[in-house]
């Protein structure tokens, strides 16, 4: 079942509410993109290759807008895999459907820094033009309007993404515009250039923003001391990984080097989804050329000659600039083979599609492989059983702009800032009630308010700190320190002062856990949904002290027995607001004393069933309840 199929896109049009196909406008729309849509060549391009299922179900969807079953099938048959591997991957994704969307798809972002900014507002205004409810498809096929979380645009939302570019800075003269050219059904790539332009914010340079890298330097630099010498360096720096661990990369680059393997690699984790992280978008707009580097010292030192830097789907903006980065370096001699004319290493860029938890580096390399991006159980870890089970090395974008540096001018690089136990500096995504949000550098050790007086925060009430799944601080902790010893932080600040409602905050929190939840284990899944409605609850006002306790165990549960780090700390914020703002939740309840007819644990029962559990550890004790 191979070669060219003819696909007409009439098979694809949603039916109407009467079920019958949409308007004569919509059939003669679909007759007008009737094509040939070959498959074979798609997939033989890629070599036919399961792993590179990712960048396939890219292509069918630019040319299809969906992934319909009969190509599931077909393609399951090209690469040789169960059709459910397939099916699986096509619904585990945003970024892919197996159901006909719009002609026009547009998604609002639903971050809590875009619905500050007034994105429910544009998005209900937009919706009323077209006379459609969130997620529906216009009976005429031409348009659809939903949500999508954290487009990574917080520094200047509200933002959407329309067929998976990215458009910021909506105002409703824009939402006016977008509408417009959709009624006109003006293809994407003729739309005005202005729409999706993307500014850049460094508000505050350090060490790294500030430093300069001639192209093959630090690849020199690491050749003069060979391999063992440039971990050593890594090392000797201090450096850990700014993703949030905060492992020490050298510890991690030498146990991938001693780790037997027939091959190696080095991975670069630019699939930054953070509400509120945005620093990995301008590190790569504007120090690519320096992270490539970082990422071919690595592999020069743990002996790997293939590298992949995964970047999330919603930078798409950036894919072209980075081809031309990889292309520019193979030129030169730095990428490829006989780097230096000293060791082969190439990169591969390949892009994500749309999930939140395959920031977690297992499930990332899953996703590399094609699949579902499920976390792994760990150990092994990838250092030894990585990518197609092999030593792997993952870092983010900012450990290797770092490891680039020290490779270059030795320890000293960074054990010269910040503090004995977090060397060096780190880059902040600044965003939410500030006069300038953006990217700031600050050697470790920087207090909060510092950083709230130089983005100009006025009457600041709040700070999440590390995005949702990091550490909520109240006014009285502004003068606590970031860094590993005190606050660790991953890259995102979102401000908030006191004209913000903090429940609706953790609300909104909840919601981005309970959409993102992989789904795999049942304390997370199930948890992150009933927290996600209990907050639901006590926002609308209809909550009861019963769901404050339910919320407590329900979260508590998840820290304990969730299956990776995204359950563990899914419910941060809500156990943070519950300890920092208490008064808030109670003034909210409906009442201090009735109880809900809600039941916990029989809310559990099906997952009790589909788990085939039903020990005392699957229920919660009766004085949970």
């Amino acid at each position: 079942m191979g070669g060219s199929i003819p696909f007409n896109h009439a098979v694809l049009m949603p039916l109407n509410s009467n079920g019958e196909n949409g308007s004569e406008n919509q059939a003669a729309r679909a007759g007008a993109h009737e094509r040939e849509f070959d498959l074979l060549e798609i997939t033989t391009r890629h070599g036919r290759s399961s792993s590179h299922l990712l960048p396939i179900l890219h292509e069918v969807m630019a040319l299809l807008g969906c992934v319909p079953p009969a190509v599931i099938t077909q393609l399951a048959h090209e690469l040789g895999v169960p059709r459910g591997q397939v099916e699986g991957v096509v619904g585990f994704y945003a970024f892919f459907s197996a159901e006909p969307r719009g002609h026009f798809r547009v998604l609002f972002s639903d971050n809590i820094t875009d619905e500050m900014a007034g994105s429910v507002e544009l998005r209900e205004r937009m919706l009323e033009a077209f006379r459609l409810l969130p997620g529906e498809v216009s009976r005429d096929g031409l348009v659809s309007i939903g949500t999508t979380s954290c487009t990574g645009l917080c520094d200047q939302g509200p933002a959407l993404l329309v067929n998976d570019r990215a458009i910021p800075r909506l105002t409703p003269a824009r939402i006016g515009a977008i509408t417009s050219l959709i009624r006109g059904d003006v293809p994407v790539e003729r739309w005005p250039g202005n729409l999706f332009t993307i500014h850049s914010h460094i508000e505050k340079r350090d060490l790294l923003l500030s430093s300069e890298l001639e192209p093959g330097s630090a690849i020199d630099a690491a050749l003069a001391r060979g391999a063992e010498g440039t971990i050593q360096e890594i090392s000797d720096s201090g450096l850990r990984g700014r993703g949030g661990a905060g492992f020490s990369t050298g510890a991690k680059w030498a146990a991938c080097r001693a780790a037997p393997g027939s091959v190696h690699y080095v991975v670069c984790n630019a699939d930054e989804g953070e509400p509120g992280t945005f620093k990995d978008r301008e590190l790569l707009t504007h120090y690519a050329d320096a992270v490539i580097e970082g990422m071919t010292v690595a592999g020069f030192a743990i002996g790997a000659t293939k590298s992949v830097l995964y970047l999330r789907a919603e930078y798409g903006f950036l894919v072209e600039p980075l081809k031309a980065t990889l292309a520019e370096r193979r030129s030169a001699g730095l990428l490829g083979a006989g780097v230096r004319g000293s060791f082969d290493f190439d990169v591969e860029l390949v892009l994500g599609a749309g999930a939140y938890v395959c920031g977690e580096e297992s499930a990332l390399l899953e996703s590399l492989e094609g699949k579902r991006g499920i976390p792994r159980n760990r150990p092994p870890y990838p250092v030894t059983h990585g990518f197609k089970q092999e030593p792997t090395l993952v870092n983010n974008v900012e450990t290797l702009l770092a490891a680039a540096y020290v490779a270059r001018d030795g320890a000293a690089f960074l054990r010269g800032v910040g503090t004995p136990t977090s060397p060096g500096t780190k880059i902040i995504s600044v965003s939410g009630d500030v006069a300038r949000p953006g990217i700031y550098e600050y050697p470790f050790g920087f207090t909060l308010k510092s950083v709230l007086e130089d983005a100009g925060a006025q009457s600041p009430m709040a700070v999440q700190v590390g995005g949702p799944s990091g550490t909520l601080l109240s006014a009285s902790e502004f003068g606590r320190r970031v860094a590993f010893e005190d606050v660790p932080c991953a890259g995102a600040l979102i401000v908030f002062d006191g004209s913000r409602d903090m429940l609706r905050v953790v609300e909104n929190f909840a919601r981005f856990f309970a959409h993102e939840s992989c789904g795999f284990c049942t304390p997370c899944r199930v948890g992150t949904t009933l927290n996600a409605q209990m907050m639901q609850r006590i926002v609308a006002g209809t909550g009861s002290r019963r769901d404050l306790k339910d919320l407590d165990k329900v979260s508590q549960l998840m820290k304990r027995a969730s299956h990776c780090g995204l359950g563990t700390t899914a419910a941060k914020p809500i156990l943070d607001a519950l300890l920092k703002f208490r008064p808030a939740f109670e003034q909210r309840l409906r009442s201090l004393d009735v109880l809900p007819t809600f039941d916990l644990d029989e809310a559990l029962a099906p997952a009790r069933e589909v788990t085939a559990r039903d020990d005392a550890g699957a229920h919660f004790a009766e004085e949970e309840r």
